[in-house]
């Protein structure tokens, strides 16, 4: 499940995981456990809120956290 931070229109940033990303048509994304970029409960929600659902008429903004943490690159280096 990817970690995302979603830049909202006119609110403070929201990171959380989605379990898919949303395609051009969607009209809504689904964030999992929706929380402030340093970690602490949101505001705008109530504190036992596990699930949002956000327009995307709203979003402005989604990134992707980590999204290379998975890749490495491996060289060799020959010294003579």
């Amino acid at each position: 499940m990817p970690t995302v931070i979603i830049h909202i229109l006119g609110e403070e940033s929201v990171m959380g995981e989605v379990e898919n990303l949303p395609s051009a048509g969607d009209s809504m994304i689904i964030v999992k456990n929706p929380r402030r970029k340093d970690g602490r409960e949101l505001d705008l929600i109530e504190p036992d809120c596990d699930t949002v659902l956000w327009p995307m008429t709203r979003v402005n903004l989604i990134e992707l956290v980590g999204a290379g943490e998975g890749e490495k690159i491996i060289s060799f280096v020959r010294e003579e």
